[in-house]
């Protein structure tokens, strides 16, 4: 199917093997169409890419058993192998997974419409997250090379693996967002069933065999279908000990809800946000539309991080509007491929109707559409809505929308701003722009403690992906930074022994004959 030409498809990806206890099996079951809403016709047609295995509770609680297996309740090969060996196994990994560049870039684009430059930049982003991965793990062994002598006690304190993940990643960032889940559970010991989303599942099907020839049996199993026909019956046997999700919390809840153990479920979760943008009287209106434009739109606002709401004060409302507005309407809708491109058509069939009954619920209770182009249906894509006065009795105000809508609230009193986003179900993050120091200083005092990252006059973003990510509230559970997520994954674990010869005389003899694959001080460099 992939070839150098981006704008072609010359023949179809089949994906007809799954990734089970280190062999790539054959699946003769039902297969599922894989389709991209790009069409390359003079009439609109949905262009169909390939087919992955549709497959069955049965098959996936054998794939579970396979991680399972290969945890061994702590007692298998991976959880107690050497640092170095899992190193050189994620070092094997990435060698693989940097010749399949091409492929995965080109599917990126069709399967999801991202654009080219950013398709290649998830791709080199998630290469260089495994390498500072491997980097960060090899400075959190060396941290542990080495005894605490506490109250008469030499302790020997390490990280170890929690076991068994089940692995869900989102659509929007299908390979970045899932690696930043799976690459540190397996890099602390853990084994993983991992199963791709629904949108961008054919791009990680050049990956398979690097899975299946860096890993030993079992460590990483790959699954494919329904998440109500795998996902579930797999958490409904308890054997799970990590749900590792980035979607959203209603998918969550049901899935925590089939576990039969919830005290021993450990929970890794990137959820839905809010996030709003707040344009303070004396912003720099230039730099505050763009970071706006950028924020609310790039890929078509389906982003956890995106400006999904801008508050902009009384004084200036009419001025940022009125630009803002414009600014939209020349963004440039094409193919993914095409130089120049800002929007590109949606991977959801159903979203330009979703974000259609947004903007008409918005009109009704009052809004109304800025920009000239915004709301214009196609078959594949709705042109952005930049909608104002929005107010809280909206869906579009209600909702994250995900998707190309802008909704804009005036606002005059700061603290009255404040209270609102601090009823929000929400907590990732928020921009902020303005210059006065003396306004500032008490907005930035508050806003850390309603989100997890205040930008100051720039849009939200996830990276750099050594800054810690997560939210409070219905947006997060747990830290998905290249440092958080190594620990996120495992659990301090340790040796201790009483200090006085006879112990001393053994842990010096454990650390001489290199015998033990935890007692060691060795120093990786």
């Amino acid at each position: 199917m992939v070839n150098t030409n981006l704008d072609t498809i010359d023949s179809l990806l089949h994906q007809n093997t799954y990734l089970d206890n280190g062999k790539l099996v054959n699946w003769d079951g039902k297969m599922d169409e894989v389709h991209s809403t790009i069409s390359t016709s003079s009439e609109y047609k949905p262009t169909l890419l390939g087919t992955v295995p549709h497959m069955d509770e049965p098959t996936a609680l054998g794939v579970l058993n396979s991680a399972v297996n290969a945890y061994d309740k702590g007692k298998g090969d991976w959880p107690t192998m050497r640092v170095k060996e899992r190193i050189d196994c994620m070092k094997s990994f990435v060698k693989h997974m940097q010749t399949k560049r091409t492929e995965v870039v080109k599917l990126l684009m069709w399967e999801i419409g991202k654009t080219l430059p950013d398709s290649e930049k998830e791709f080199d982003r998630t290469v260089q997250y495994i390498y500072d991965t491997i980097d960060d793990y090899k400075q959190l062994d060396r941290d542990s090379a080495k005894f605490e002598k506490i109250d008469g006690i030499n302790a020997h304190i390490r990280r170890g693996p929690l076991g068994v993940v089940l692995c869900l990643g989102p659509y929007n960032y299908p390979l970045n967002e899932t690696f930043a889940l799976l690459i540190p559970a397996l890099m602390m010991g853990n084994t993983a069933v991992f199963k791709p989303a629904k949108h961008g599942v054919l791009l990680l099907s050049p990956l398979l065999e690097a899975f299946q020839k860096s890993f030993p049996a079992g460590v990483i199993n790959v699954i494919y279908g329904r998440g109500r026909e795998v996902a579930a019956p797999i958490m409904k046997t308890g054997k799970i000990d990590v749900l590792a999700l980035i979607g959203n919390s209603t998918s969550a809840i049901a899935l925590q809800d089939q576990h039969p153990y919830k005290n021993r479920l450990r929970l890794i979760l990137g959820l839905e946000a809010k996030n709003p943008a707040i344009i303070l009287p004396d912003a720099d209106l230039d730099l505050a539309i763009e970071e706006c434009i950028n924020g609310s739109l790039s890929y078509n606002g389906q982003r956890c991080t995106a400006l999904k709401i801008i508050y902009v004060h009384d004084k200036i409302k009419e001025e940022f509007n009125e630009r803002f507005s414009k600014r939209v309407d020349e963004l440039k809708f094409g193919q993914p491929w095409e130089e120049g491109v800002k929007l590109t058509p949606l991977p959801e069939p159903n979203k330009p109707a979703y974000i259609k009954e947004l903007i008409d619920d918005a009109k009704e209770k009052g809004a109304k559409i800025l920009n000239k182009k915004g709301g214009t249906v196609t078959d594949n894509y709705i042109y952005p809505a930049v909608l104002y006065p929005v107010n809280e009795s909206m869906r579009v105000y209600q909702e994250e929308q995900f998707g190309p809508v802008v909704p804009i609230k005036s606002f005059n009193d700061t603290q009255e701003l404040l209270d609102e986003m601090a009823r929000s179900n929400y907590g990732q993050q928020v921009s902020l722009f303005g210059k006065n120091v003396d306004t500032l200083a008490p907005l930035i005092d508050v806003l850390v403690n309603l989100v997890c990252r205040v930008n100051l006059n720039s849009s939200c973003q996830r990276g750099p992906d050594v800054l810690p990510f997560t939210g409070r509230k219905d947006s997060a559970v747990g830290t998905l930074s290249v440092h958080d997520a190594l620990r996120s994954f495992s659990i301090r674990t340790f040796l201790a022994s009483k200090d006085n010869p006879h112990n001393n005389d053994i842990i010096r003899k454990l650390l001489e004959s290199k015998t033990s694959n935890f007692v060691s001080t060795d120093y990786l460099l």
